[in-house]
């Protein structure tokens, strides 16, 4: 039972009055102010140890925890977030870890607790999922350089109002980010440009994963891009998303909101200074933040350039005997039977070959790739 509630101290105080009077046994005045007798002898052994102190209520927090976590340490953990805003409980102990081995550090739920008691995490505002979606990735990369992600980050202003189009290249496997470039626009020249620098660096991939936008894909004949055709030639393979499925390359788009957050907010005054943020920002990213999807580990880790240099010379396209070879002018167009068969702009100078599989109807092909059938009797390309 407890003591009345309309002033505990005031009840302590005449419970003690009786009890010093002498009047009352312990059972009595314990029955007497509703209070179990271990209440009643507890309370008269602090008022005979501390006086009228005695009768304050005190802490129940228990004076010793084996399981606290040290002051210093957790000064540590305060400090790492202060370095690196954005980082979670997660990274910030696997950081610790990978620094310290022997130390004992305590769970990433008691760093999260930690955290936020000194006002360093933000509440998000949760999202609604959207149930009908079927989130579905594509293969995932077995190894590294078998497949690279790329992507425009969407485009912002900078200090000086000019735009900034973020291009990013990773490598799925690990993670590891092959190129933050800031570019002027979307434009294919500037964009070949900084891939074959990164070719020439880290050597080619097997594939490379792109959403369905310009300078990837176009609306020439099977979505050619005269980025494509150049992948083609150099041997690699073109995975595209499918069309309004970013999640299809989510690890990639994951990593564009991080750039965001950590490099954009606000932009830098020119493009030239805004570059040095993403050089810094991605040297941070592999070299040192811990990945969750790779164990905890940093993406150099991982990653280790390709054995597949990047070529003198561009592969020329072998076809078979049976086929037809035309040369594609520069207009974008082939003659075949006397027929003028436009193809594409983007193939102009590149040679292409026609294999008849029925009566009147030929596959068009660029290297190993289907880009089209063509029917002679209505003559158009299907």
């Amino acid at each position: 039972m407890s003591w009345n509630q309309t002033d505990p101290m005031h009840e302590r105080h005449k419970f003690i009055a009786d009890y010093s009077s002498g009047l009352y046994s312990v059972m009595e005045l314990a029955e007497r102010y509703g209070i179990s007798r271990k209440t009643a002898y507890k309370w008269i052994e602090r008022y005979e140890a501390s006086g009228s102190d005695g009768l304050q209520e005190r802490s129940r927090a228990p004076k010793h925890c084996p399981h606290r976590t040290d002051p210093e340490l957790a000064e540590r953990f305060v400090q790492l977030r202060q370095e690196h805003p954005h980082w979670g409980a997660r990274k910030l102990r696997a950081v610790l870890e990978r620094r310290e081995p022997s130390l004992l550090l305590p769970s990433a739920s008691t760093i999260a607790a930690i955290l936020s008691q000194r006002g360093l995490v933000a509440p998000r505002k949760r999202r609604r999922a959207s149930p009908a979606a079927v989130r579905a990735p594509l293969a995932a990369a077995e190894q590294a350089n078998a497949l690279w992600c790329i992507d425009f980050k969407g485009e912002f202003r900078l200090g000086n109002r000019q735009y900034c189009y973020p291009l990013t290249l990773t490598d799925a496997y690990s993670r590891y980010i092959l190129a933050c470039q800031g570019l002027r626009s979307t434009a294919h020249a500037p964009t070949q440009q900084c891939m074959q620098r990164v070719f020439q660096e880290y050597g080619l991939p097997q594939e490379i994963r792109s959403d369905n936008g310009v300078p990837f894909v176009s609306r020439a004949l099977a979505g050619l891009s005269r980025l494509n055709v150049w992948w083609i030639k150099l041997g690699i393979a073109h995975q595209r998303i499918t069309p309004g499925c970013p999640y299809q390359n989510g690890q990639h788009e994951r990593m564009h909101r991080t750039l965001k957050a950590e490099t954009t907010r606000p932009a830098a005054a020119t493009l030239a200074g805004q570059q040095q943020r993403f050089v810094q920002w991605r040297e941070q990213f592999n070299q040192q933040r811990p990945h969750e999807a790779i164990g905890y580990a940093v993406p150099a880790q991982l990653y280790h350039s390709s054995v597949r240099e990047y070529p003198s010379r561009l592969q020329s396209p072998e076809y078979a005997g049976h086929c037809t070879v035309r040369l594609v002018s520069s207009i974008g167009t082939i003659r075949l039977k006397n027929i003028q068969i436009f193809i594409s702009g983007v193939l102009a100078g590149e040679r292409v070959a026609l294999e008849e599989v029925d009566d009147g109807i030929w596959n068009l092909l660029f290297f190993d790739r289907l880009i089209g059938k063509f029917d002679e009797r209505s003559g158009r390309i299907l």
